[in-house]
């Protein structure tokens, strides 16, 4: 399997299709999250400030994201319509992508988690 070093990588060897949903999803978390440093962990894109923040990943039937359980038990109330895990939330293929929620978690998250203070920013 090819080795996957950044998100721009990962984002790549996607289906063409799904690229720019993986890109939009790149974007609202790096607003969200600015101070996040981009990772690739878990063979999965990965934003990181002192720990994973979120991940996100190009599934089979859906769009994977990993919020961790803080984040899904922050966010339980709008998670209701998709399918979820302890650490995970389904945006099936087809439908839309809430990307409001997406960025809302990610800053919830990045609120939470100081930055890493060996950081490079």
């Amino acid at each position: 399997m090819e080795q996957l070093v950044t998100i721009d990588d990962y984002i790549a060897a996607q289906p063409e299709q799904l690229r720019p949903m993986l890109t939009k999803v790149r974007e609202v978390i790096r607003a969200a999250a600015p101070e996040a440093e981009e990772r690739i962990s878990y063979r999965m894109p990965c934003l990181w400030q002192g720990g994973p923040l979120i991940y996100f990943a190009a599934m089979k039937h859906h769009l994977g994201v990993y919020p961790t359980a803080s984040g899904m038990e922050a966010f339980k109330d709008r998670l209701t319509g998709y399918k979820t895990s302890k650490g995970a939330i389904q945006f099936p293929y087809g439908k839309p992508v809430d990307y409001e929620l997406i960025a809302d978690i990610a800053r919830f998250r990045a609120s939470t988690q100081a930055p890493d203070p060996r950081s490079a920013r």
